[in-house]
């Protein structure tokens, strides 16, 4: 049989569909990610426990089934109780929560980690405790964490081809649409290594230019 890429320009238009979905729903599940990482951190450290303990069983929730199912269940499950969400909403919503766990529990760490005499100086100025939160205490947790955060959004890029098994015809469904008609799995699946490779060499410069950013302001 050999190996014939010569097939490959004939379904570039596809590809690129995909490589345009797979950045679309792992910039949308980022943003989710990262603002719902700073809610979440907020919630489990300062609310009350009729609302914090929830919220802490909903993170053991996502960090301890696999995101597939999570996927599965907001998906397929939601639509039993009358919420049908378009598979690209789905998609982005599943990879976003399951993700704002992770980066939660880095923020929390980064939070407590801010000298107290902050908070304290902050409330003497006639701050409330949320402003003081929002304006001195999240903006330097978060320029703390903005590394591993980092780490998580090029892992969130990866876990993004999960998303196919709902529909979202990103870069690894494309490159199965592709193969269907063709039945040349290895050029296709070469292909869309390539592209993903790419979006994660574009992702680490974005990644590395806003830790120069960062670290310039401190």
């Amino acid at each position: 049989m050999g190996l014939d890429f010569s097939v490959v320009p004939g379904f570039f238009d596809v590809i690129m569909q995909g490589v345009f979905w797979t950045i679309a729903i792992t910039v949308a599940a980022a943003v989710l990610s990262f603002f719902g990482g700073i809610f979440f951190a907020v919630i489990a450290l300062y609310a009350p426990r009729v609302i914090s303990w929830p919220m802490k069983g909903f993170e053991w929730l996502f960090m301890g089934t696999p995101l597939l199912l999570q996927l599965f269940l907001i998906y397929f499950g939601l639509i039993q109780i009358g919420i049908d969400l378009p598979a690209f909403v789905a998609g982005s919503l599943g990879l976003g929560l399951h993700f704002a766990v992770y980066n939660s529990e880095l923020i929390q760490t980064s939070i407590l980690a801010v000298d107290k005499g902050q908070m304290e100086a902050a409330r003497t100025l006639g701050l409330s405790r949320g402003q003081s939160l929002r304006y001195i205490v999240i903006p330097q947790a978060v320029r703390d964490v903005i590394p591993p955060i980092g780490n998580n959004m090029i892992a969130l890029l990866k876990d993004s081809a999960l998303v196919s098994v709902i529909g979202v015809t990103e870069l690894t469904l494309s490159a199965q649409l592709a193969i269907g008609r063709t039945y040349r799995p290895f050029e296709f699946y070469a292909v869309a290594a390539v592209c993903y490779y790419i979006i994660n060499l574009g992702m680490e410069a974005v990644l590395r230019r806003l830790e120069r950013r960062v670290q310039a302001s401190r």
